[in-house]
């Protein structure tokens, strides 16, 4: 059962009900995102792939948040810290610092790696178990920092 998509729809009715348009049109992003994948693959999204989809929104709106300040578009860039704060409702508890540190270590333990060219044993490990519940370029960063040793 696709909990994580049933929650959406029905938070997207509940933000219809309230009149909350900018949180509707966020929500309505996501499921535009999601039926996109769904019909180009001819699927239906499970939790996982559904958390993928939401996942990368994330790091859209990241990187244009990067783009937009550097631009000085501080306008927009409250709109797309706005959409984050939207999709992250529906991403699971996220990992704290130590957490991501002790998974970074035990991966890296767990698959034999010896120099940064492992990196990929490890990030193949972790990316599983940290999907959604990390920004991934900071664990590949922590990943690096623990090769290097």
């Amino acid at each position: 059962m696709d909990v994580l998509l049933d929650r959406i729809k029905e938070d997207m009715k509940a933000a219809m009900k309230s009149g909350e348009k900018q949180r509707l049109g966020v929500i309505r992003l996501i499921l535009a995102a999601i039926k996109q994948i769904e019909v180009d693959e001819r699927i239906t999204l499970d939790n996982e792939r559904t958390l993928q989809v939401l996942d990368k929104m994330l790091k859209q709106r990241r990187e244009s948040i990067r783009q937009f300040a550097d631009a000085g578009r501080n306008d927009l860039v409250a709109i797309e810290e706005a959409e984050i704060v939207v999709i992250q409702e529906f991403m699971p508890q996220p990992l704290t610092d130590s957490e991501i540190d002790g998974l970074v270590s035990q991966a890296v333990t767990d698959s034999g790696a010896q120099s940064v060219k492992d990196m990929g044993k490890v990030m193949g490990l972790l990316k599983p178990i940290m999907q959604g519940r990390a920004d991934m370029s900071i664990v590949s960063v922590k990943i690096k920092a623990a090769l290097a040793e």
